[in-house]
């Protein structure tokens, strides 16, 4: 070895060390500060906080957004929280006086709208992407669905996340349909991906004994936030047959519950149908296992449904689409698939009566839980992708071709339409 090559390989060396022996600083910016308890993206952050704390006790939180109500007190957790302001300067003070070492972005919006910011006081400092499921992909799927067409992603919606992903020099995906997507369609480089899926306790032969069983359970429900469009519609799609449905079922009910439900979703409550709109679930292990079957007839989406997730860990089945089930275990799924009314009504009957049909499931779904999901799978995956990172920046950025492309000045449109905002509020 010649000796330059030696010198380089002690220094880096050397950084690597000093690096490993250090607790990083990491600054998550937040669109909203996370409601655990109000939708799966919500307890998705809290997740990944959770395996970022495995690593280092230097978490910081920061969002422009209101906190609500059902926001998380980020400080039990020894996260510090900081209220920001969009499109303003003093974001750039407050991310030099930080000196994070990690940026984090909780959806490439939030990369629009502070990324130039971060990397203009550090050009240098590593960037992550958390796209909690692939925002174009569900737009995509959305219109496909409304119009009764092909999905087409080729819409400025894919562009822009597209362009965030490639600016950051790692993007977090939750389902490895989307990163097969990213990947063999789109050709986005491998190493500025990481698959790390939903994140959950192993279930114990224990834990699962003392879940609720077949004859414990009686009713069908289903549950999502109905600020996302997909989750209203699968209401709608629930309305139009349970007409057919409680014929089958005679006395069983119907309850839907989901955080921010309008006015349109109220007015769809009916006694004498049997249909109950509940709104929020406050504590959704509790509710869940209540019921026998989670109905859930979801016409569009992306990444990974938490509703499925909880419902597994509640010994709770479903029956839902082939859209419903993306990115888990279809072959040995917790429940039953159905693509059209008639086969979807005949599902949830034989779901809701068949009880060896319901018991193997529920099998399913717990060992979907421990061997696509389990904790002790995904442990430290997150800290050592981003060490590898951190340990030569420079040598991941090789090759980067596009991320370089896209920090040029000239295309950074939400870098000046920022400015300009923030000219526009200080008149």
């Amino acid at each position: 070895m010649q000796i330059y090559e030696l010198i380089c390989e002690l220094a880096s060396f050397k950084k690597y060390s000093v690096i490993c022996s250090m607790k990083p600083r990491i600054l998550i910016i937040g669109l909203v500060w996370p409601e655990p308890t109000s939708s799966a993206a919500g307890w998705r952050m809290l997740q990944l906080i959770d395996q970022l704390l495995q690593w280092t006790d230097a978490i910081h939180f920061a969002s422009a957004a209101t906190k609500s109500t059902a926001s998380y007190p980020l400080n039990k957790l020894s996260v510090t929280e900081h209220e920001i302001v969009l499109n303003d300067s003093s974001f750039n003070d407050f991310v030099s006086d930080l000196k994070p070492d990690v940026v984090v972005y909780d959806r490439f919006v939030t990369e629009e709208q502070f990324g130039w910011r971060v990397k203009q006081v550090f050009p240098e400092l590593i960037t992550v992407l958390d796209t909690e499921d692939l925002h174009f992909v569900r737009r995509a799927r959305a219109v496909a669905f409304k119009n009764q067409t092909d999905i087409d992603y080729d819409t400025p919606d894919c562009y822009r996340e597209l362009s965030a992903m490639y600016r950051c020099d790692l993007s977090l995906i939750i389902s490895d349909v989307e990163y097969n997507l990213l990947v063999n369609h789109f050709n986005i480089p491998e190493k500025q991906l990481l698959y790390l899926p939903f994140i959950e306790k192993e279930l114990s032969v224990e834990i699962q004994k003392k879940i609720p069983g077949y004859s414990d359970r009686q009713h069908v429900m289903f549950i999502g936030n109905f600020i996302h469009e997909p989750n209203y519609q699968t209401v709608l799609q629930l309305k139009r047959i349970w007409a057919a449905l409680k014929k089958r079922l005679p006395q069983t009910e119907l309850h839907i519950y989901g955080a921010y439900p309008p006015e349109k979703v109220y007015q769809l409550h009916n006694v004498s149908d049997r249909f109950f709109i509940k709104g929020k679930a406050i504590n959704v292990d509790e509710t869940m296992q209540k019921y026998r079957v989670l109905t859930a007839p979801i016409p569009f989406g992306a990444g990974l449904k938490g509703k499925f997730v909880d419902g597994f860990k509640n010994g709770l089945p479903n029956v839902t689409t082939a859209m419903g089930c993306e990115g888990m275990n279809a072959e040995n799924w917790g429940g039953l698939i159905a693509e059209n009314d008639e086969c979807f009504i005949e599902a949830v009957c034989r779901l809701y009566t068949d009880e060896t049909i319901w018991q193997q499931s529920v099998t399913n779904g717990f060992e979907i839980i421990n061997e696509k999901f389990a904790d002790k799978i995904w442990n430290g995956v997150l800290e050592k992708a981003i060490m590898r990172i951190l340990k030569n920046p420079l040598e991941h950025r090789n090759k980067l071709i596009v991320q370089k492309i896209l920090w040029q000045n000239s295309l950074q449109a939400t870098k000046y339409m920022s400015l300009w905002i923030e000219q526009k509020n200080n008149k």
